[in-house]
């Protein structure tokens, strides 16, 4: 049976990303403490993917999932699927909203609710847990640190648990990002709207350093979706960037960018292209166009097998 992984505990928003691949359904789902974790049972064989989530409208790039993916065995992004986020608030049978005093979620879910925890529950304090699922499961345990928790309405109501408060984040329409992982061996057919990811390590720190790479794209009509910083851990001011670019690998200015930005870092990381969730198509200036790009490659040619003339009809 085919088996994929996912940022457990059940009930994750994680979860429900990974429901909306067709096969997961029926096969197995194993769920994964940390990001890590998971893509460390693609990276082993346990599972053939993984399912972790990578970016919110509201918080930007998730941390964990942009460095474990960027360090380690290469690995591919196959696909990403978009999930509406909608938090709840959730308590022991025995606590009413102004008796809580901890509140236990993930990082992200906290950053989305602050201004409604603020306002309904100043003083509570804030504990951080694996997931927002994990929060909520761990209200069932007696020796709980937290006596509330921030989770999906989904995980609430398979648990069972009081909810106190519903639709608590402070922006309604808030959706994550998930990507589908595996190991470097599958690469999506091109569908026209597509996304390609990239870690672009700055190999040397200089004035200008960032707009040598951000000239590959633009000099190619390659529009940037996302650029990410993030430190590479070596020592303090050593950054790689994470990048999602409009369109696909086999796409000629795509392409042509990628090698223009191997020669200014080698260390480059092709992560993957893939169908965008959205199907959001995107326009393409004549002059970048596959057309354009293989006609320029046919005039060059020509050039270079034009008759060589001897030096006496040069003299």
């Amino acid at each position: 049976m085919t088996s994929y992984a996912y940022l457990g505990p059940a009930g994750t928003f994680t979860e429900a990303a990974l429901l909306q691949v067709p096969a997961a359904e029926e096969a197995e789902r194993v769920p994964a403490t940390t990001v890590n974790a998971a893509l460390d049972m693609v990276r082993t064989g346990r599972v053939k993917a993984a399912m972790v989530p990578i970016e919110n409208s509201v918080e930007g790039g998730v941390s964990a999932t942009l460095d474990a993916i960027a360090n380690g065995a290469p690995l591919r992004i196959i696909r990403e699927v978009l999930v509406p986020v909608s938090f709840v608030l959730v308590a022991r049978p025995d606590v009413e909203l102004a008796d809580i005093r901890f509140v236990a979620t993930h990082g992200h879910a906290w950053a989305q609710c602050r201004g409604w925890t603020e306002q309904n529950i100043p003083a509570a304090e804030y504990v951080p847990a694996s997931s927002t699922a994990a929060a909520a499961h761990d209200l069932l345990d007696e020796g709980a640190s937290h006596d509330a928790a921030i989770c999906s309405p989904l995980v609430a109501n398979r648990l069972g648990l009081r909810v106190l408060a519903k639709h608590i984040g402070d922006v309604a329409d808030a959706v994550t990002r998930f990507i589908l992982v595996s190991k470097p061996d599958t690469l999506p057919a091109r569908t026209g709207a597509d996304k390609t990811t990239l870690v672009i390590p700055l190999p040397e720190d200089h004035p200008g350093a960032l707009m040598e790479i951000l000239d590959q794209f633009a000099a190619r009509g390659v529009n940037l979706s996302r650029i990410e910083s993030r430190p590479t851990g070596l020592f303090l001011g050593d950054y790689f960037f994470s990048i999602d670019a409009d369109g696909h690998v086999t796409d000629a200015r795509v392409a042509d960018a990628l090698q223009g930005l191997h020669r200014i870092s080698p260390g480059l990381r092709f992560l993957g292209s893939y169908a965008r969730a959205d199907r959001r198509e995107y326009e393409v200036a004549r002059h970048t166009s596959d057309e354009a790009f293989a006609a320029a490659r046919e005039w060059v040619d020509s050039l270079r097998h034009s008759p060589t003339p001897d030096a006496e009809d040069i003299g």
